[in-house]
């Protein structure tokens, strides 16, 4: 067998990683102490019409929006397959968006699995209930 590199329980590198010797490290001193002035650069190129600087201000101040899902309203179907077929009809109408349709789907098919194993458990524990009488 062979023997391994280290010994257990003692770190091959006790005194750890050197703090200054990481590049980003150093680099994010030096950029820190002139944060100031680099974005005060940044603002009057900004104002001067620089678009490449604006955008780069605005994308740190105020990040860009996530889109939102409208609310959805389809009729509830009796059974997972008849919902399943109300929400391709409405896909198919152009009432919902087909990517908030798939996800729709996506959940529905989610619901399926939750149900056929809640009623899987209760019929094995029905099974076992039989078995021990």
């Amino acid at each position: 067998m062979p023997t391994p590199k280290f010994e257990k329980g003692k770190s091959g590198n006790p005194k750890g990683r050197p703090k200054t010797k990481v590049p980003t490290a150093s680099l994010r001193e030096i950029i820190l102490s002139d944060m100031p002035d680099i974005i005060g650069k940044l603002a009057e190129l900004a104002k001067g019409g620089d678009v490449q600087a604006a955008k780069v201000l605005l994308d740190r101040v105020c990040p860009s929006l996530k889109p939102q899902a409208l609310p959805v309203n389809l009729p509830v179907a009796d059974t997972l397959a008849g919902q399943g077929g109300e929400i391709i009809s409405a896909i198919l109408a152009g009432k919902i968006p087909p990517d908030i349709g798939g996800q729709l789907i996506t959940a529905l098919s989610a619901q399926a699995k939750i149900i056929e194993i809640d009623e899987l458990a209760k019929r094995i524990e029905a099974l076992e209930l039989k078995h021990e009488t």
